[in-house]
Order: structure tokens, then sequence, then C-alpha cells
């Protein structure tokens, strides 16, 4: 039997309707509304785009949005100056560096001056230790989703064992930590794989569940995945064209294979992709709620 499809956008969709009432609560008790401030240096296209669905999205749930756009040439001085003037604005509850950086700015010095309770993306080292202690004030986005995306679906986590292939430190090792947690959603036993890795088919036919951020169209075949198994992909390959010049996209699972061994899975697009925004602006609202002694 074909897996069931995990939408990321209907468990988008319905956190964002959740956030949406919150939100509509929190400016009618509290007088309270959530700002988000996004930052863009320079003109990348898929950056550009990204910063916007952010806006758009700010915008559909009430949240006060600021977006600001400097050139390329911008320097780290001036960057920072807009940082510093951030961290101090009432308004300005979660700050996002949209990220890659031209080359002329330390991304790792920008990121470290980001107040970490403004920290909406949940990279300061600060919240990453309280991540590691089981304490976030925020997940990360992209892991959050890919936490509720199971939680949200059924998937039993607790004692589940879990294979992530990839060790970043935007998805491969926080989702590894928030797994691992003695918590509610959590409680699973996780290895993690990466390009060193020796026999990865071994581990990967072990995983109850298996998450999968690779960074390589189709790395995980049909025959490296257990029977039954859960699988999330949070790739997003670029593979061609359309004859109208619309990018192909696949994951990092040969999905129409692994779709007829799985229990469950996620599509790409569709999938993880559409739940970092929304994990975003639930942080942002968070954040909200924290500097307003209701969290």
């Amino acid at each position: 039997m074909p897996a069931q499809i995990i939408s990321g956008t209907e468990i988008a969709k319905q956190i964002r309707e959740e956030l949406k009432q919150e939100i509509a609560e929190l400016k009618e008790k509290h007088n309270l509304i959530p700002g988000l401030a996004t930052v863009l240096v320079g003109e990348d296209p898929a950056s550009q785009v990204y910063v916007g669905a952010k806006e758009k999205a700010s915008i559909a749930l009430g949240v006060y949005s600021e977006r600001h756009d400097l050139p390329a040439d911008t320097s780290e001085e001036e960057l920072l100056k807009l940082i510093d003037k951030l961290n101090k604005d009432p308004k300005i509850h979660g700050i996002l560096v949209q990220l890659p950086l031209p080359k002329h700015i330390n991304e790792t010095r920008v990121l470290y001056a980001i107040d970490p309770k403004k920290d909406v993306d949940g990279f300061h080292p600060v919240n990453v230790g309280k991540l590691m202690i089981g304490e976030p004030d925020y997940l990360p986005c992209t892991p959050h989703g890919i936490q509720q995306l199971l939680i949200r679906s059924g998937t039993k986590i607790d004692g589940a064992e879990v294979v992530v292939v990839g060790r970043s430190n935007i998805v491969g090792k926080p989702i590894a930590n928030i797994l691992i947690q003695k918590k509610d959603g959590a409680n699973a036993t996780v290895t993690v794989c990466h390009t060193r890795t020796k026999d990865m088919a071994f581990h990967t036919k072990r995983a109850d569940i298996l998450i999968v951020a690779a960074g390589k169209a189709k790395a995980i075949t049909a025959d490296m995945v257990k029977e039954g198994a859960v699988v999330i992909d949070v790739g997003v390959n670029r593979i061609g064209k359309t004859p109208e010049g619309k990018a192909i996209l696949c994951g990092d699972v040969d999905f129409d294979a692994v779709k007829e061994k799985a229990k469950a899975i996620t599509p790409v697009p569709g999938g993880v992709g559409p739940m970092t925004i929304t994990m975003l602006m639930l942080n942002t609202v968070r954040a909200a709620k924290l500097a307003a002694g209701l969290a």
C-alpha cells in the first residue's frame, strides 16, 4: 500500500489558524502585537522570495512587519548598527537576517549580534545551548517544523529509532537534539549519519523514522529504507526546468520508489518547506509573549 502523504501545506495551515487566533487575543486582551523585522542584504533572487514569503505570512496573521532591504555593498559596520537599533526597538520582538550574506560580511559576527531574546531563527549560541539542555526559548524553525509534522501526523516518536542523514547546524544537529529530549514529542533513540559514515544503508534501514537533509537529489533509495518507516525529506534540489521555464524540484529521497515502501512520507515541494515560515511566526509570537511576561 502506498505511503500516507504528510502534507506540510495542510499542517502549516492548521498551525497558522491557531496562531491567528492567538495573535488576535494578544491584541485584544493585552494590546500586544508581535513584531518581526527582516533584513536582506543584496539582491539574491532566492533570498528575495524567502523574505517576501515571510513578510506576506506576517501580514496575513496580524504580525507587525518591518522589512529592511540593504544594498549589496552595505558594510558590516552598517549592518551591525541596524541590528543594534532593532535590538533596542520595543515594537520588534523577532529579528531575522536572511542568509547568505555578501562575502565581505562575517555571518557569525552578525548572527551573534542579534539579541538572543529576539533570535527567532534559534541560531544564536545562547539559544543553541538552551536547546541542548532542554530549556529552549525557541526551537530552530525547520527542525521544529519537522517535529510538528511527526506529532500532527500521529507518528509515534517515544522510543522510536530515528536516523538523521545530515549534520548541519540548521537541520541535522538541532533535530537530533530535539528528538532525544526527555519530553513529549521526543524520547527517541537518535543516530546521526553524515558524509563520513561508513555504511549509510546499515543505519537508514534500522530507522522507524528517517529524516533526510543530505543536500543531494534522491540520495536515499528504496533499498535503504525499512518497510513501514516514516520518511521526512528536508531536501530541495532543482533538477531541471519545464518547457515553460519553471524549476523542477525533487527531494533528497527517491520519492516515487520510497513511497511504495514507507508508511508515511513528506513530498517535495509541499512537505517540510511550508512549515519553516510557519514556525518562524510561532517563534515571533512566543518572543512577544516572553517580552511581555506572558510566557
